[in-house]
């Protein structure tokens, strides 16, 4: 993955690096330099963690999203299994 720094110093994280680790706007990361390199690690670790419910209409069961985590829905959804080949 590559992105490029903006005249306002700006990058933007690939949505797929961003999907696989749950950020959302507003993450605050630590940024420091090691051996020449760029690292930044989220402040907080995501705690997002999605659960399994019943419907208590049919009583089936499926995926919902962790407290705080954005919604599951069906773009989401697919964007997230664009990930996998």
């Amino acid at each position: 993955m590559t992105t490029k720094l903006s005249s306002k110093g700006q990058i933007v994280l690939p949505a797929a690096a961003r999907r696989r680790l749950g950020l959302r706007a507003g993450t605050v990361f630590n940024c420091t330099v090691r051996d020449g390199e760029i690292v930044l690690a989220p402040v907080a670790p995501v705690t997002a963690t999605p659960r399994f419910v019943r419907c208590k209409k049919t009583g089936l069961v499926s995926l919902a999203p962790g407290k705080g985590a954005a919604p599951l829905t069906t773009e989401r959804v697919a964007a997230l299994l664009a990930d996998f080949p």
